[in-house]
């Protein structure tokens, strides 16, 4: 789950961390209050969205007055944000954060997250943070430091001092530096991180360490510990993700034409990868699991055929605790329901096969049939194909 910036903020705030002064509105009218809070009439105006780029997009814009600061809200909110990481529909904007200007005199980088090769925390960190770290990160890799905290004890001095000599820290600014990276490493811990990225982490002209931007991202098996974070898991999901999570399905939109649905998430893996062998891209990943009801695949055919991009429906299920006349019925009851206009391809085999088949004989649907993995993954191609041809004719 990730958190906007002011979600992100609060809690590093809560920790003792060195952060600006801010206010969120979700209205221009919100405006005054905000700035009334703040104790001044200058600041930043920064739009709240899942994405790095923003100052480059236009989602960033200082104001001097009031008056601007109204402007630039009114301005942000309700926009849609496009940036090189949102693709060309970007994001709509609800809220912005209001923030107190700070006079920066350097840009630093410094993110936590996990190393599953080492299955240890790693910090890293560059002496050039800001907008272009990727690109550093691209073309200037001796820029970028990885140092692996101890699990049991966090950074000890030692790492601590390497990290800020390779930071050019030094003095007061050395022990800053250590504060805040130990603190950081418990949010980390104590929030249940997947990433915690500071960037960028600022020297100001006071010579003091200010935390000026934030990326928050939580460990979504670990929500129930974090509710009080105000992050909406549901965020950035499709609507049919998340209308597949109340019937116990794994579902995740995809680019593709081929709708699939397969029980176990190796299957599906494994019929995604079969269908681009064969030439074309499947539309999503479904997984119906092995306990579904049949009115929980009647749900999942529901939320496939939602996507216009699907044009021909991939079914491959391996019946085991999920025999395969369940699965029928269901395919069956959801044909019938919906009015199903798409090809159906229906690959069975496993626990009541025989069954399973003799239910999708006397329903009387029009469907294919397929013998295995390849030979449906092969039908469901040709399917499309003939589609394609028909469009061109």
């Amino acid at each position: 789950m990730k958190l906007h910036e002011y979600q992100g903020k609060a809690l590093l705030r809560k920790a003792g961390l060195p952060v600006p002064r801010s206010e969120v509105v979700f209205t221009a009218a919100e405006v005054p209050a905000a700035l009334k809070a703040l104790g001044g009439e200058e600041g930043v105006a920064k739009a709240q969205a899942f994405t790095g780029g923003r100052g480059k997009a236009g989602g960033v814009k200082v104001f001097h007055t009031a008056a601007e600061a109204s402007a630039a809200a009114e301005k942000l909110i309700g926009m849609t944000l496009v940036t090189h990481q949102t693709g060309p529909d970007g994001v709509l904007i609800s809220a912005v954060l209001l923030e107190e200007l700070s006079q920066v005199a350097r840009e630093l980088y410094f993110a936590v997250t996990l190393d599953r090769a080492k299955a240890n925390i790693v910090f890293i960190l560059s002496p050039d943070g800001g907008m272009d770290i990727e690109e550093i990160a691209e073309k200037t890799p001796e820029k970028i430091l990885k140092l692996w905290p101890a699990w049991d004890g966090g950074p000890d001095d030692a790492l601590l001092k390497q990290a800020a000599d390779f930071l050019g820290l030094t003095g007061a600014q050395e022990t800053q530096f250590a504060d805040v990276a130990r603190k950081l490493y418990n949010v980390y811990v104590e929030t249940d991180c997947a990433m915690l990225e500071i960037n960028p982490l600022a020297v100001n002209k006071a010579n003091d360490l200010i935390l000026l931007d934030c990326k928050v991202i939580l460990d979504e098996n670990a929500l129930y510990r974090q509710k009080d974070t105000g992050g909406d898991p549901d965020a950035e999901k499709d609507p049919g993700e998340i209308e597949a999570a109340k019937y116990g399905l794994s579902y995740i939109k995809l680019d593709g034409n081929i709708g699939c649905m397969v029980n176990g998430a190796g299957l599906a893996m494994a019929t995604m990868d079969i269908i681009a062998h064969y030439g074309e891209q499947p539309a999503n990943f479904l997984d119906v699991g092995g306990s579904a009801s049949e009115e929980a695949v009647t749900k999942a055919f529901e939320i496939i055929t939602a996507d216009k991009n699907v044009k021909v429906l991939l079914v491959n299920i391996f019946g085991g605790i999920m025999p395969c006349d369940r699965i029928a019925r269901g395919i069956v009851n959801a044909v019938n329901n919906l009015g199903l206009k798409v090809p159906l391809i229906v690959r069975l085999e496993g626990t009541n096969v025989t069954e399973g088949k003799a239910v999708i004989a006397a329903s009387g649907l029009n469907l294919t049939s397929a013998d295995d993995l390849e030979d449906a993954a092969r039908k469901a191609a040709e399917a499309v194909a003939a589609l394609k041809a028909q469009a061109k004719v």
